[in-house]
């Protein structure tokens, strides 16, 4: 009986040392969850970034805002009659953005009219 409860307690112990050290172990699944979960958090962010460069290919396919957008944005082009005001300086000293010339005018065009004056009292 006493050789009995040696072997018992002997497979026992193979057996713990197994799920707690061996291969495929505790340890093993709870990092493999953690490599998951930092995946998926990845592939979120990668989802969520291919979703934004499809949104602007979309946009720079369908019309001229966006590729207007990105020639003044990027690569510093402006509009004939345009004036282009270039500001050196600290950049936390500028306080207010330009205003474009375009709609400048517009608004000072739009201030001229009888409607506009009334709509301002």
């Amino acid at each position: 009986m006493r050789v009995l409860t040696y072997i018992a307690v002997f497979l026992f112990a193979v057996l713990q040392y197994r799920l707690w050290l061996g291969e495929g172990s505790v340890q093993d699944v709870w990092d493999l969850r953690k490599q998951v979960d930092s995946a998926r958090i990845q592939t979120q962010s990668l989802v969520e970034r291919n979703r934004a460069l499809y949104a602007e290919v979309n946009d720079l396919k369908s019309g001229l805002e966006a590729v207007e957008e990105i020639a003044r944005t990027d690569l510093g082009m402006i509009r004939k009659g345009e004036v282009f005001f270039q500001v050196v300086g600290e950049p936390d000293s500028i306080d207010a953005p330009v205003e474009n010339t375009e709609q400048a005018e517009s608004t000072e065009q739009d201030t001229d009219t009888p409607a506009a004056a009334d709509a301002g009292n």
